[in-house]
Parts: structure tokens; sequence; C-alpha cells
């Protein structure tokens, strides 16, 4: 070839190098979510849990809840972290369903206990994982976790203004708005009959949310159970620029369908939100229920909202922007 051809393919080339090296983070890959609710294919009244796959392969489960089937659920696969928002049964696991789609959207089964290790912790022993908390959970889950097999120092602190990485996925934890004493029936033994008696809880400090910021750039908010808070603008919209949202949005416990729309509207404002813990069932043969809090949220929010149905993953770029599964 002669040599004023090369000199020009050599430029292309090096302006194609230049434009692959500056191209956005979210054209390296995409973050996988899927939820393991009740019912398959279906968005019910227990459904808390979501499984998030980073491009480079770190699965994080956030709040197993009471519809992961313990350990054994088919449906975990590998599971590198577990992040727990808070010490309710509802989220910590403190009972679960037999078997994936046991009972019904409505009545879900609930018929295994986890006490007193709770289903977080026994999910992380089986699978070698570690569990992520701030506040004062992790002593807490640290001594679950010697309890039933596993490393105690698996249990990893993330506290408010700082943060951790586990696998590639930074870890940060912010503010929730949420009651978060730790029921007697988790502690057990003489004191937690005492304690049951007098009617009190241990304390493990403040309920939290996370933000997560996945190695293809995305940075995504799971608020868990929260009220209003003005973090919501100053730390996970200024600080963070979340670009995905996972909203709470049952009313009575956590912000309701008005208030969260407010979050995301008006606070947020990120590039789409994924609903969640609605206390209903959402769904009825994976379309939402006309009448329901989910409707009402969808209709009230200026982003798309995706429906977690169970067991259908969503894929994510880095803007937040849904490419398949919603």
């Amino acid at each position: 070839m002669h040599p004023s051809r090369i000199r020009p393919l050599a430029r292309a080339g090096l302006a194609a190098t230049a434009i692959a090296l500056s191209a956005p983070a979210w054209a390296q890959g995409l973050v996988k979510v899927t939820p393991l609710g009740g019912i398959e294919g279906e968005f019910c009244p227990q459904d808390r849990a979501l499984v998030f796959e980073d491009p480079n392969g770190t699965r994080l489960l956030y709040d197993p809840g009471r519809t992961v089937a313990g350990a054994a659920d088919p449906r975990l696969g590998k599971i590198d972290v577990v992040l727990v928002t808070h010490m309710h049964g509802d989220h910590v696991g403190n009972a679960h369903s037999k078997a994936p789609n046991s009972g019904s959207c409505e009545a879900p089964d609930m018929s295994v206990s986890a006490l007193p290790a709770t289903s977080a912790v026994s999910i992380a022993v089986a699978k070698k994982a570690k569990v992520v908390t701030g506040s004062e959970m992790p002593p807490f889950f640290a001594a679950k976790m010697e309890a039933a097999g596993g490393n105690p120092a698996d249990s990893i602190l993330a506290r408010f203004g700082g943060s951790v990485v586990v696998g590639g996925v930074r870890i940060a934890t912010v503010t929730a708005m949420h009651s978060n004493g730790v029921v007697p029936d988790f502690i057990g033994g003489e004191l937690g009959r005492m304690m049951k008696a007098a009617g009190i809880a241990g304390d493990v400090g403040l309920a939290t949310g996370y933000v997560l910021t996945f190695s293809n750039g995305l940075v995504t908010y799971l608020s868990g159970d929260t009220g209003v808070t003005a973090d919501q603008e100053r730390v996970v919209r200024d600080l963070y620029h979340a670009k995905l949202a996972v909203m709470n949005i049952g009313d009575g416990f956590t912000t309701g369908p008005r208030e969260a729309a407010f979050v995301i509207n008006e606070l947020i404002k990120p590039a789409a939100v994924i609903a969640s813990h609605a206390n209903e069932v959402g769904t009825v043969q994976g379309k939402v229920r006309p009448g329901s809090k989910t409707e009402t949220f969808i209709k009230a929010v200026k982003v798309p909202v995706h429906v977690p149905l169970s067991g259908r993953t969503m894929s994510f770029d880095g803007a937040g922007t849904c490419t398949a599964g919603c």
C-alpha cells in the first residue's frame, strides 16, 4: 500500500479508538434487575426482593423479605452481596414461602419460619456472600452469621456519608425515615422473652436506603422504607446523580403513591423508576390493576415507571434507560 494511504488510515484508526475511549460509560454493558416476588409475572403485596447484576457479573440481593424461598430458592443463583435496609420481617425475612409461586398473589405462602437467623443471614451464609448494612446493624448480622456457621467478617458496614466497594459495585447508605427495631423473636432466649413481655425492641440505629454505582456508570437509589426527606434532593440527586430509583409506594408505613411521585418528580428527578413495596395486588395477569396504588403512582410520575413483575428481568444502561424487559 502506498505510504500516502497508510497515514490517513492510521489517523482514522486513532480517531476510532479515541471515540471508543470517550464513549459514555453506559455503552459498556447493562445492569440486569430481576424481581423475586411471590407469583411469577405479577406484582404482589409482599414483593420486595430484587437481584441486581452488574455487567461484571457481581450479583446483589436487595431486601430478600418473605418471597425468596430461603437459601435454596433456585431463582437466586450466585449472590455476592445481600443488602438489608432495616430489620422489619418483610425486608430482612422472618418467614418465607416453601417454594416459588406458593400460595396466591392475594394470599402468599409464608409458612416457613426464618427465625432466629433471618432469611438474609441464611442466604448470605449459604452463598458465602457479604451482608452490607448501615447504622448499627453490622454487629447484629455478624453475630447471626457466626451463629449460623458463617464468617462474621462478612458483615460489612457502610455508614451515612461513606461507601464501600464490593465486587466492583460502590455501595453508599443514605437516610431513610422509618423505624428499625429488632423484634424479640430475632433475639430469642430469655432476653427475647423478657423484651416481648415488656413490649420493647432492640436498637440497631436508623433505617437506611442505598445508592449503588455500577461498573457501567448507572447510579441507582434504593429507597427502603422511607418518608419524604431533604436528602432525596441534596444527596441522592445533587451528590450522587441517581438515574434509576426503586421507590416504595405502599402508604401507611412508607411514602404513598402521591408522596412517592413528588419524590421522583421534584426531588430525585431520575430517568426512570421501579415501583416497589405497594402492599397490594398491583397486577392481574401481568397488567396493572385499575384503581390500584400502582396505577395512581404511574399516572402521577413524569418519567417511565417500571412495574417489577416477578421473574421478569429488566436491563438498564448507564443513563437509566430500560433497554429490555420493561
